[in-house]
């Protein structure tokens, strides 16, 4: 015999609703932080998800983790939709929301976030994909979710669906390079990118540096000479920009960004810049830098840092 759910009208039934979403809460704010790279939005998305819950009938629902993960993708697909028709006359590069953690180990938080980790560069790559397309791809490589699950929020039909997904994984497949490199390599390249920039020696940079790297610098708005990014390629430009970056390697620390090595810059005591790297047989292909004061001013770092 079926247990009748609490009525959520009554004092008992919303406890017991609110117990069965922050069971999910995690999970919603994970699936919400792959879909928009953003934790404050992610937050906001979760909390809207909740009134919409609260407020619903939740007695004929089957599986209510899937459902809240529609309500999810639903208010997410609403965001970049918006987010989308305000910057389609803008040439900036926005990095995403980074998630660090220490090598040695991560709080349960962050270990939720990263699980399936979307990296920063993968994450870049995704903000040029159409707001459905990311939808496809996200909810069903990244999280599993069958295409006709999917094709409802989409407001596709089942085959259209897997077009949408198809299209975006092509044009993201460059961004997966680096799960072809050894971890212990990937390390190497890190470690040897920071000593070359301690000591100012250009040449032993460029040796580490894919002949096609691409460095992505997000500076926030109107702090950029033109916009709030700079975008800068091959090994001689990249090298040169890294060159600056000599008085503050001191200050680097190895962490994981968004689960892929990377390091922590502080500077008088304060977050400097957080990049990630990644990596491809010729070395470090892909640079993405946040040097958006106000936003590492909110940057989640382990509580014991």
């Amino acid at each position: 015999m079926t247990a009748t759910p609490p009525n959520p009208t009554t004092a008992d039934g919303a406890d017991a609703l609110a117990g069965r979403f922050e069971t999910h809460r995690g999970h919603l704010r994970s699936t919400a932080y792959r879909l928009l790279g953003s934790l404050t939005e992610a937050d906001d998305v979760v909390q809207d998800a909740w009134l919409r819950a609260s407020r619903a009938d939740t007695t004929a629902v089957d599986n209510f983790g899937a459902w809240l993960t529609t309500i999810v993708a639903r208010l997410c697909l609403d965001r970049l939709r918006t987010r989308t028709s305000r910057r389609e006359d803008s040439l900036d590069v926005v990095a995403p929301d980074p998630v660090i953690s220490d090598p040695a180990g991560s709080s349960p938080e962050q270990e939720a976030l990263l699980a399936d980790s979307v990296g920063l560069a993968m994450l870049i790559v995704l903000e040029a994909l159409t707001p459905a397309e990311r939808l496809a791809f996200v909810l069903h490589d990244t999280l599993g979710l069958p295409f006709e699950q999917i094709a409802p929020i989409v407001q596709r039909n089942v085959e259209a669906t897997r077009q949408l997904a198809s299209r975006a994984r092509r044009r993201i497949r460059g961004a997966r390079a680096s799960i072809d490199v050894p971890l212990a390599r990937q390390w190497e390249l890190v470690d040897a990118f920071l000593a070359a920039a301690r000591e100012g020696d250009l040449e032993a940079l460029v040796r580490v540096l894919d002949p096609n790297v691409v460095a992505r610098a997000d500076f926030g708005p109107g702090r950029a000479p033109a916009g709030r990014s700079q975008v800068s390629h091959g090994v001689r430009e990249v090298g040169q920009q890294a060159m600056s970056f000599r008085n503050l390697a001191p200050g680097a620390r190895l962490v994981l960004v968004n689960g892929a090595p990377g390091f922590f810059v502080t500077t008088g005591g304060k977050p400097y810049a957080v990049i990630e790297l990644a990596f491809g047989p010729g070395g470090i292909t892909e640079i993405d830098i946040l040097l958006d004061p106000d936003r590492l001013a909110r940057l989640e770092l382990p509580a014991e840092w």
